[in-house]
């Protein structure tokens, strides 16, 4: 069975930084494409990090780059958001998702998903 579990959310401050975590069980990270995605009140929700499964390429939408860093930890089967320079406009439910077929950082093409982690960015 598989699950992706994230933690590592929370509030914070604007400026601040948080790290998130999505640990997996059921499937070797490694083999999969996962993505970061996050989903505001009202709107859709939206890929913010990916990377690929066929080259290990990283994807980053044009809103975080700059401010968000996706890595991985393989002997933990887990990977990580580090989210710096936070704006209340990064305020959302936070998921990792994982597929092993998925190319892009689209939610549709992703089969598996964490039952996701509040950020919230606030003074």
């Amino acid at each position: 069975q598989v699950q992706l579990v994230e933690s590592g959310g929370g509030l914070v401050q604007p400026g601040g930084s948080l790290k998130l975590s999505c640990a997996a069980s059921g499937l070797i990270l490694d083999y999969y494409a996962i993505g970061w995605f996050r989903q505001a009140p009202g709107k859709e929700r939206e890929g913010v990090s990916c990377i690929s499964s066929s080259d290990g390429s990283t994807y980053y939408a044009d809103s975080v780059k700059g401010r968000f860093t996706f890595s991985r930890d393989n002997a933990k089967n887990t990977v990580y958001l580090q989210m710096n320079s936070l704006k209340p406009e990064d305020t959302a439910v936070y998921y990792c998702a994982a597929d092993r077929l998925a190319t892009t950082c689209l939610r549709y093409e992703y089969d598996y998903w964490g039952q996701g982690t509040q950020v919230t960015v606030s003074s």
